[in-house]
């Protein structure tokens, strides 16, 4: 059984006055933002540049969480575990100014393979050779493609890690400022798409060296007492944390949920939690949950521990700094050889995006119990995570490989208090719905139909959001050579991986489960569409079209309850049909 808890006295007896610790967490907050803003507006692909799939973040001496930008919670949460496996296999001793450490092991404290970390330490200007470093400052950006045996690098027919592309343990990707153009190199021939990893990995390093060129000035400001006022910063977290913490009922609180299936035949895998709230700390146990499956469903510790941690944070005070000092009142028991724990090589591409969802949906379930008023209902418990890929068929970029990502926003879950926001990505994923535009631009594909589901969200005093429909079609074929033949370059291929087809996002409070997902292809010329599993994988021809189609969030509340007014809106702008309105809420039109 592995667990996972801080030392909740670690930095005691800093005294720090209030005015410092607040300009400081700040400073801290907004140099992490900064590497954002480098590592968004520097990057190649459209995953980082539009979707915003990265994270970036602070870290002090000994590698514990400063300050994070507002980014990927999944990332951020399991980060302090990649920046720790960067320092176990280089420590203090073995780093200089202008290293960089790159991994994406996901059981080094990565997540999945498509996600780099990279990890620099930061040096003082005037730093010795014998001097350490004062900080780290890490980034993590999901990369379009790291091989393995599907374009796009999230495989729903994986069942090894072998499978899911190259797995690099930490390297120095940069060494006292010179790059490793070995690690270059072996990572750009491992890849469908070079240059734009190229990009993306200069990007991750000039967002790095922005955050410790920021951190060297705030040690410019405050000299020596700097570790004192991160230590004061991360107390200030622990100590709000407990003391939320302490406000909700002892006890303990059970609850579980499923994921439709790994995509290799098991079906119905359970997550199972108990959350024992005692006194100033929460203790959340997965004993129960099913065995690690052959599919890609498995979810390292760190992300276990990742969605986790955001459970919490979901139910205190948003204001608490996320820090590591917020963590420390939070211990997990996870058993190893289970969905939320594997043992390698087990497939976990999809644990980072799905399982990770469902954790989130199960401690949240039970956090529900003790604090009704602070859980929302469940959102949409998927990404939707789709890839193509292939040769490019167009003339201005005949013959050139490529390959597409992207996770789909749904429906968040109704709270006490508001619906559900529609059409967003919930929880685990922050990231952004690549725009039709830059898809259609980028890619050979086209956009068909982009549009809300209505009646998708669960009915309730409070609805919960819509899911999103998205409808895309591979490009035709390439123009017509000189010699008067086609040059159609071979299939796209495709891949789906999803979750809650079948096990619908609950309700809480008496409000009604969201509407399922769904995903259909219709071949070209076919008047009809096939059904597809929610792990699906397949080879495209020019003209098939593939419709995804999101979950619902969870209603909140009896619908009963819901006042006459928000149904009429919701007629008055399409979200809801006269039908549903007679079905759901009893509604009759005047």
């Amino acid at each position: 059984m592995s667990e996972h808890g801080s030392d909740p006295g670690a930095g005691a007896g800093v005294d720090v006055d209030p005015v410092t610790l607040e300009v400081a967490r700040n400073a801290c907050a907004a140099v992490a933002e900064e590497m954002n803003a480098t590592l968004v507006r520097t990057a190649y692909s459209p995953n980082v540049t539009e979707r915003r799939d990265c994270s970036c973040a602070l870290f002090d001496a000994e590698g514990a969480l400063v300050a994070q930008a507002e980014n990927i919670p999944v990332h951020l949460g399991a980060m302090p575990f990649s920046v720790a496996a960067a320092l176990d296999a280089f420590p203090a001793a073995a780093l200089e100014p202008g290293d960089a450490v790159l991994l994406n092991d996901p059981f080094r404290g990565g997540a999945h393979l498509p996600d780099f970390t990279l990890v620099t330490p930061v040096f003082a200007d005037d730093a010795d050779a014998d001097d350490d470093p004062l900080a780290f400052v890490a980034n993590r950006a999901h990369h379009a493609d790291v091989g393995g045996s599907r374009a796009g690098g999230v495989a729903a027919d994986s069942t090894d890690i072998f499978q899911e592309g190259l797995r690099i343990p930490p390297v120095k990707l940069y060494e006292a400022g010179a790059a490793n153009e070995a690690i270059y190199d072996t990572i750009l021939a491992n890849v469908r798409t070079p240059d734009e990893r190229r990009g993306d990995l200069r990007a991750q390093v000039a967002a790095n060296e922005t955050g410790a060129e920021r951190y060297r000035e705030l040690h410019e400001r405050y000299g020596a007492d700097l570790p004192a006022i991160t230590a004061a910063i991360q107390n200030y977290a622990e100590r709000r944390t407990r003391a939320e913490i302490a406000d909700l009922p002892d006890g303990e609180y059970a609850f579980a949920d499923a994921l439709d299936d790994d995509g290799c035949g098991t079906e119905d895998i359970h997550i199972e939690v108990t959350v024992t709230v005692d006194g100033d700390a929460v203790t959340v146990d997965f004993a129960g949950t099913a065995p690690q499956t052959r599919g890609p469903v498995n979810a390292v510790f760190a992300v276990t521990a990742s969605a986790t941690y955001y459970a919490v944070r979901c139910v205190t005070d948003p204001d608490v700094p996320p820090n590591a000092g917020a963590y420390r009142p939070v211990e997990i028991h996870a058993p190893e050889g289970t969905v939320v724990n594997p043992d390698p090589p087990a497939a976990v591409v999809g644990g980072n995006l799905e399982t990770s969802q469902r954790v989130t949906d199960v401690v949240l379930g039970a956090l529900a119990e003790c604090a009704p008023e602070r859980a929302a209902a469940a959102g949409q418990g998927t990404m939707n995570n789709v890839t193509f890929g292939g040769t490019d068929p167009r003339e201005s970029r005949e013959g050139q490989p490529w390959a597409f990502y992207e996770t789909g926003g749904g429906g968040a879950g109704g709270y006490a208090g508001g619906d559900g926001m529609d059409g967003v990505h919930v929880h685990m994923s922050n990231t952004l719905n690549t725009p039709v535009e830059v898809l259609e631009t980028a890619y050979p594909l086209r956009v068909r139909r982009y549009a809300l589901r209505p009646d998708s969200g669960g009915a309730g005093e409070y609805r919960g959001g819509l899911g999103l429909r998205r409808d895309i079609e591979v490009r035709g074929e390439a123009a017509v050579s000189p010699e008067g033949e086609s040059r159609r370059t071979g299939p796209t291929a495709f891949s789906l991986l999803a979750d809650r087809h079948r096990h619908r996002p609950y309700g809480l409070a008496g409000g009604e489960s969201g509407t399922s997902g769904a995903a259909f292809h219709t071949p070209a010329g076919a008047d009809e569409p096939t059904r597809l599993p929610p792990k699906t994988t397949l080879d495209l021809d020019p003209g098939d079209v593939v419709s995804i189609r999101s979950p619902g969030g969870g209603g909140y509340g009896d619908p009963a309850d819901r006042s006459r007014s928000a149904i009429e809106r919701d007629l008055r702008l399409e979200k809801l049909s006269v039908g549903a309105a007679r079905e759901q809420y009893g509604y009759e039109v005047e």
